[in-house]
């Protein structure tokens, strides 16, 4: 008979699995407090409704629940056949009446914790390939969700605020993004900043002071805010609270994911 708590007996991974189970019902709370007639509205994320949004986390849902699955079978089943499958499948599901829609979100969710829940402790380690094509730990699924419905909380436009996140949270998405601004554009690709949360006691520099190609040190600006303000401009939605250090305008970040 499946368990019916958490096989896993690894605090830091259990630790983890609260967050996002926190996350999914903060998600489902700012989903149910919106009225049928106001999905088709707008979201923060450019180019899509909040239709999208759901679709979106929905389906997230069932592709982080296809590598739980690999994880516990040992068979190979990616996240998304293709890039273009997994754009052509939100679109579809955008359209759904709405409660279709809503079920669509609701019930994805319960299957991958569900699926999450069942998952032998050894299972936990089994490399997976995400839809990046990078191979991680089946335990990455975990945070891989947790970002996934903690911001689209907020992208739905219903009221949800980084202000809302445990302070946990805005650290480690933080940290997050500035990883994946590093790998992908390399210290000489990124921005000479620093980023200074008031309400912490360590700053984050993106990158090692340089010297530009005229001879001169190029100068290291510090966007100031709390933690909440850096990780919304860091996740691409909006600069409100952020201030530079220069007294310039605050620059757009770079691309996350």
């Amino acid at each position: 008979m499946p368990a019916r708590t958490d096989r896993t007996t690894d605090p830091q991974l259990r630790a983890g699995l609260l967050l996002a189970r926190r996350g999914q019902a903060y998600f489902s709370r700012k989903l149910n407090e919106l009225r049928n007639d106001r999905l088709d509205a707008p979201s923060l994320v450019e180019g899509w409704t909040r239709r999208h949004v759901v679709a979106h986390v929905g389906l997230n849902a069932r592709a982080l629940t296809r590598l739980t699955e690999w994880a516990a079978t040992g068979v190979e089943t990616p996240m998304y056949a293709s890039p273009t499958e997994r754009d052509q499948e939100i679109e579809f599901a955008a359209t759904l009446p709405a409660r279709a829609l809503r079920n669509l979100s609701a019930h994805a969710a319960v299957h991958l914790d569900v699926e999450w829940r069942d998952l032998p402790e050894e299972a936990w380690h089994a490399p997976v390939r995400t839809a990046l094509g990078r191979v991680v730990p089946a335990s990455e699924t975990v945070w891989m969700r947790t970002r996934e419905v903690w911001v689209h909380a907020v992208d739905l436009d219903n009221g949800g605020s980084f202000a809302d996140f445990p302070p946990e949270l805005l650290d480690a998405l933080l940290a997050d993004v500035v990883g994946a601004w590093r790998r992908r554009l390399g210290p000489d690709g990124l921005p000479p900043l620093v980023l200074e949360p008031v309400d912490r006691e360590h700053a984050v520099p993106l990158a090692e002071p340089r010297t530009e190609t005229v001879g001169t040190a190029a100068e290291t600006v510090a966007l100031r805010g709390t933690a909440a303000d850096l990780t919304r401009w860091a996740t691409g939605r909006g600069a409100a609270g952020v201030v530079a250090s220069d007294g310039g305008a605050v620059p757009a970040p770079p691309r996350w994911l």
